[in-house]
């Protein structure tokens, strides 16, 4: 799915440059000016984009332009300090860290620059209250109290009614509870037709209607594309739903413009539904329901929309930058309780599920999934799934005769007390007995803690507060802000899993009297080391503060 998408957006960055100037060119000049904040002693920096999360706290030198770039995955024009400080502006801009200065550029907004708090929390407090407060509405509960299935690494693009009803049949055989199941991309015979492919799929209903029987919903995967030179395209762009080239005799004239614009994107070459225009969306949404109604599906994944497909240059029926048609694509995940995310802009405190970008099957990306989700928290995505257990980047498994088996257990338990899990290599079929033991184990691990998971989450629907919290968010100015190898499960539970081969582990523990999972009491604050053997997932129990 997204095996050459790094590389294609890498050199769409370039292109991505030259197209912007006249688009920035266009707007109000009079806020097109630099802001210097100066960084306060001990005051350190997270947001923008959760998939630069690893590189936070931000050092000298940072920089980062959020036009027309949600970073692969989600994003938002937040920045919080731990001095209780936050920079917000309703458009993207630039940021950089340079001789204890944070220099804002390129925003074509006033920023709202607020001092009103005292520490992470108050400034994400504060931000969220005015800017993106919560609405007090969950997506499906089922995605966070049962763990969920994608056919992706499975099947990659043979997605086929029998090897799907197989893959959800093992699911069952093999002892693990039914829960939401996606079936991924290529489906359909191209991208823009709203029907399962006949080659591969003889009875689309009676598959989706088997897996209901086994205890399964069933999200099924799309995008903004549409194939040029089909059917539907011809419709869409006769009736001037598609976004346009600047390509075109008559500039900046959307009534005259005739030219699509053809994206390049991980899976070649296509058009794009123009989301501005009212009339692209109920076309959209209606092709959706038919196939709710037809199918009988229960809801969509949402891929691609990232910022970065949009030409900042782009005729659209309203004008909008890149980030906006990114949101835009958002907003239809509203229609669905059962949705998904990987790319977002500003859409934060609303009931969509969001889930970290495809991580290669590598301790290094291993070791991405705490700061980013905890991140996302930070930027008000609380409904957020880590990527597939052992990685979801389909490309890091070519070639492989067997993949690290120790990797696909810890990854299955750091993703076990996290607002959800999600299964996409098959367990049963890639490890050993005795490993798929362990995941079994974790997915154990999570039952057990359901409840109190999916109390976080009714709460977060109503108040806005993340569920899984960064050590400085929880406990500030106590030296924990460059800490990103454990989290907290609300404010009771601290969870600090293995992200390495190494079994063992170092663990910080704030003030108060924490019990761990074997029992044993610790008063901290302290720093401890403790034995983490393959069985076991540290987690520690705030008893009294």
């Amino acid at each position: 799915m997204t095996n050459n998408y790094l590389s294609t957006h890498l050199k769409k960055s370039w292109n991505k440059l030259l197209v912007a100037i006249p688009f920035l060119l266009s707007f109000n000049a009079a806020f097109a000016q630099n802001t210097n904040i100066a960084i306060k002693p001990g005051e350190y920096w997270y947001g923008g984009a959760v998939n630069e999360a690893q590189t936070m706290p931000f050092k000298d030198g940072y920089t980062f332009d959020l036009f027309a770039n949600t970073g692969t995955n989600q994003a938002s024009p937040l920045l919080l300090s731990t001095k209780g400080r936050y920079v917000w502006s309703d458009e993207p801009f630039k940021f950089t860290v340079r001789s204890n200065q944070l220099v804002i550029t390129g925003n074509n907004q006033p920023l709202d620059i607020d001092s009103a708090g005292h520490n992470l929390k108050e400034s994400f407090i504060n931000a969220s209250k005015k800017h993106f407060a919560a609405k007090g509405k969950l997506p499906d509960t089922l995605l966070f109290s049962r763990p969920q299935y994608n056919t992706w690494i499975e099947l990659v693009y043979n997605q086929n009614q029998t090897d799907i009803l197989k893959y959800a049949h093992d699911v069952v055989a093999n002892d693990f509870p039914a829960g939401v199941l996606m079936i991924d991309d290529n489906w359909a015979d191209y991208y823009g037709r709203f029907d399962f492919r006949k080659d591969r799929f003889s009875n689309a209903t009676a598959m989706v209607d088997s897996l209901h029987k086994m205890g399964f919903k069933v999200m099924l995967w799309i995008s903004p594309f549409v194939s040029p030179d089909t059917e539907v395209f011809r419709e869409l762009l006769s009736k001037k739903l598609l976004l346009y080239s600047a390509q075109q005799k008559e500039k900046n004239d959307w009534d005259k413009a005739i030219n699509p614009a053809i994206i390049s994107w991980w899976n070649g070459y296509s058009a794009v539904l123009d989301f501005t225009n009212p009339k692209a969306q109920e076309w959209f949404k209606a092709r959706l329901n038919y196939m709710v109604n037809t199918y009988h599906l229960d809801g969509f994944k949402f891929d691609a929309g990232d910022a970065d497909f949009y030409p900042a240059d782009a005729i659209s029926y309203k004008k909008a930058t890149p980030n906006e048609h990114s949101r835009l694509w958002g907003e239809i995940g509203l229609n669905y309780p059962l949705n998904e995310y990987r790319a977002m802009w500003k859409m934060a405190g609303k009931p969509l599920v969001q889930r970290l970008r495809d991580k290669q099957h590598t301790w290094a990306d291993l070791q991405k999934l705490i700061p980013h989700i905890t991140v996302a928290g930070l930027l008000g995505y609380n409904f957020t799934c880590p990527d597939m257990i052992g990685g979801g980047e389909y490309g890091s498994f070519i070639g492989r005769d067997k993949l690290d088996e120790e990797l696909v257990v810890r990854s299955a338990q750091c993703s076990a007390l996290m607002p959800m899990m999600q299964f996409s290599v098959a367990p049963w079929r890639v490890l050993s007995k005795e490993h798929l033991a362990l995941v079994k184990q974790a997915v154990e691990t999570r039952k057990k803690h359901t409840p109190y998971i999916m109390q976080l989450a009714k709460s977060s629907a109503k108040t806005g507060l993340p569920i899984v919290r960064s050590m400085e968010y929880q406990y500030p100015a106590q030296g924990y802000a460059e800490v990103k190898s454990q989290f907290m499960l609300g404010d009771k539970l601290l969870i600090a899993p293995a992200l390495n081969k190494d079994k063992t582990k170092t663990i910080y523990l704030p003030k108060g009297k924490w019990r761990d999972d074997r029992g044993k009491t610790i008063k901290g604050p302290a720093k401890i080391e403790q034995d983490v053997p393959l069985n076991r997932l540290p987690v520690f129990e705030l008893v009294s503060k």
